[in-house]
This record gives structure tokens, sequence and C-alpha cells, in this order.
């Protein structure tokens, strides 16, 4: 999206007040718009799919069905593929912080955020980037990096070009195609192609599996930054 255009939201939380005050806060931003509410995941997927928006703002622990759920369902539907899933929830440790990066959330936010952090957060993830808060991103990137099933490095990746990695690189460090193109000198136009063309590569659903394939395959550090080069 330009940045010209307004960003559509549907907000999902089960909390009445969380959800009176993050539409209040959010609803002071010029550029964003709040077309439905959602207090479950199956209302949060049918305003979705009614209003298509650019963002879902996604509670975790919801009831009828949970935010992961709507989540999986909202990223695997072909026809929602220009809606992002950002989620807001209170947990940082737990096991949902990993699946809601597995399940393709484009974003991970702790409600303790300041309400600036937030419209820039959504900003981010409606123009195509993703966002962990600093508090976990270190934390699921660990997890990746330690499990027991961990797969053998990915010949795809292994056969990527030299300006192809560097290119996934500033997606897993959480690019948008804009700031992607600014970092390696290329045009917006270029940065799009190069992400769709790696998207195909590597057989990945969406800029999520790009970012733990990015990890998996030592692409980025857990700090954050390109591996050292053995001489």
């Amino acid at each position: 999206m330009s940045g010209r255009e307004r960003i559509r939201l549907v907000l999902a939380d089960d909390q009445p007040l969380v959800r009176a005050g993050v539409s209040t806060l959010l609803r002071m931003a010029p550029d964003i718009d709040i077309v439905g509410e959602a207090e479950n995941g199956r209302q949060a997927l049918s305003l979705t799919r009614q209003h298509r928006p650019d963002v879902v703002l996604m509670d975790i622990r919801m009831p009828v069905m949970d935010g992961l759920e709507a989540t999986r369902r909202i990223v695997q539907d072909p026809d929602l593929a220009g809606t992002s899933v950002l989620v807001l929830t209170t947990f940082d440790g737990d096991d949902e912080v990993f699946e809601a990066i597995r399940s393709g959330a484009a974003g991970y936010l702790l409600k303790d955020f300041e309400p600036d952090d937030l419209r820039a957060a959504i900003r981010t993830v409606a123009s195509g980037g993703h966002l962990l808060a600093p508090p976990v991103a270190r934390a699921v990137m660990e997890r990746i990096a330690a499990e027991p099933g961990r797969p053998a490095p990915d010949p795809r990746v292994q056969a990527l070009t030299e300006r192809e990695r560097a290119v996934l690189r500033r997606v897993a460090l959480g690019d948008s195609n804009e700031e992607l193109a600014a970092a390696l000198h290329l045009s917006p136009s270029t940065a799009r192609t190069y992400v769709s063309r790696l998207l195909a590569k590597l057989h990945a659903r969406d800029r999520s599996q790009l970012v733990i394939l990015a990890y998996e395959n030592d692409i980025v550090s857990v700090g954050g930054e390109a591996p050292r080069e053995e001489s």
C-alpha cells in the first residue's frame, strides 16, 4: 500500500475494556480506520472475510476460536492475501509466541506498548514489514535455533545469490519493502520483485516463513546480524 492510503483494521480481543482502550488510541491516528471489532477468533475471521482489512490486530487467548487458529485461517486463505496479522497479547514467554510466528503472523507486540509504538507497528505490517517486540524477539529466535529437530541447511537457501541473501537478511530483520529498497540501494519495484522471487524460490507461503528460513539457515544470527564468514 502507498503512504497516501488509509490502513483498514479489524480489532480482535475478548476484553471489552482492552478493545475500547485500543480503539480510542487508534482512532486518534489520521491514517487508520477500524472497520470491525471482534470478541473471539471466529468473529475476527468473519469480519476479516467481510471487510478484507490491511491488518488484523489479534489477541491470542479468546473463547470460541483462539487467535492462533484465526491467524492460521486468515494466512492460509488466498482471498485474504492482502491482510497481515499483528498479534497483540500479554504473553511474552509462552508457546503461543512461537506458534503465532509459525502460523504466519507478521508481527508480535506486547500489551505494555506505548501508543506511538502500536501505531508504528500497524503501519509496519500494513506496508509488508515484520515486527517482533524486542523482549520476545531473541527468545523466539533462540528457540528456532535450539529446536531438537532443527532441519539441515536448506539447499535452496544455500543456492541463493549474494544479492538474494542480502534481501533475505533484510526481510528477516523486519524491513518493509521500502526500507529494504533504501538499505540495499534498490528501487521499490525491484525490492518487491526480489521478495516475490524469494517466496517462489524457497516455496515460502509468506514473509514470516522467509524470516524463519533465514534464522534456520544462519542468514541472520540470533543477535540480528549476519554471521561472520569463516576464513
